[in-house]
């Protein structure tokens, strides 16, 4: 309990929040595009799973994340898969429109949270854990404060996206914005990034037009392709 009461600890833990707070605005927009295609009454249900979900998976990835960034080639598949995904979302979006609306499934949104979660917390986890430094009760602290943060602001953006829905497209950017940065922060990068520090955010510009380009391309595709009579 003493170490409770030493100003270390208290700086620690407002460093962990504020860190929270800025990396947990993508994390909360994945799964608000995510659980946006299903029926009202499961949207709860996929942030609650996905929400709790990529808490246990960060929790693991405390243990080996460090490790895993130096895997080289890990970060460019991680990123690209952000990158098909935010696409696949972005694809999604005029499913929402009218009456006739066909909704997704729990699981494939909750599989979506999941996938995307596990690339985009390496970083975020890397962080925390440095802030916490070592200490068991700030890092537990910090995976704890996560959660509500995340539905939280998760189940603010599926309002916004329904009341505004040019933010699926802004969201949908993110995640390729993050997955360009992903992309040239691999190990195999590191020296050219290094050499020309403009790259990371050439990199992230590249993901976020590539999923802006590639989500509409296949809306269009959707689109186009002959559907089944309405019966």
């Amino acid at each position: 309990m003493e170490m409770l009461q030493t100003a270390e600890f208290w700086i620690g833990l407002l460093k962990i929040i504020w860190i929270n707070i800025i990396l947990s605005g993508d994390n909360a927009v994945v799964i608000a595009l995510a659980a946006r295609s299903l029926p009202p009454h499961q949207q709860k249900k996929a942030i609650f799973f996905g929400s709790g979900a990529a808490v246990v998976l960060r929790i693991l990835l405390t243990v080996v994340a460090a490790w895993l960034l130096e895997l080289k080639g890990l970060q460019i598949i991680g990123g690209l898969l952000l990158l098909w995904i935010g696409a696949q979302l972005l694809s999604e979006q005029d499913e929402d429109e009218g009456e006739t609306k066909e909704y997704g499934s729990l699981m494939a949104a909750v599989r979506t949270i999941l996938i995307a979660d596990l690339v985009m917390s390496l970083d975020n986890v890397i962080a925390v854990a440095a802030a916490a430094k070592g200490s068991m009760t700030l890092l537990i602290l910090g995976l704890a404060i996560s959660i509500p943060m995340v539905i939280f602001g998760s189940t603010l953006m599926i309002k916004l996206m329904e009341r505004f829905p040019v933010i699926v497209v802004f969201g949908a950017c993110l995640i390729g914005w993050v997955g360009g940065e992903t992309i040239v922060s691999d190990v195999l990068l590191r020296d050219t990034l290094q050499a020309a520090p403009w790259l990371h955010y050439a990199g992230a510009l590249v993901g976020a037009l590539a999923v802006y380009l590639i989500g509409k391309r296949l809306q269009k595709k959707s689109v186009a392709e002959p559907g089944e009579t309405p019966s």
